[in-house]
């Protein structure tokens, strides 16, 4: 009769390990999509910065040229 208590008491165990094991890869797979995001996010933040930062760099550019180009007379 030991032997059968023991041999259930093993199972528990070994259950309750194997929950714990699913219960923690699902919870590092969840920090893993977070961090994903979060990259993703600071990636797009990224790119949408530099975008504005070319278009005011083209604008100011533009207005530059332009603004020679009337103190020449090229333009009017």
């Amino acid at each position: 009769m030991a032997s059968k208590g023991l041999q259930d008491l093993k199972q528990q165990v070994e259950a309750t390990a194997q929950e714990a094991a699913t219960a923690a890869g699902a919870a590092a797979q969840q920090v893993v999509d977070q961090a994903a995001a979060a990259g993703q996010k600071a990636m797009d933040q990224v790119a949408k910065s530099t975008q504005e930062t070319i278009d005011k760099t083209a604008n100011q550019a533009s207005e530059s040229f332009s603004g020679f180009g009337k103190k020449l007379g090229l333009l009017k």
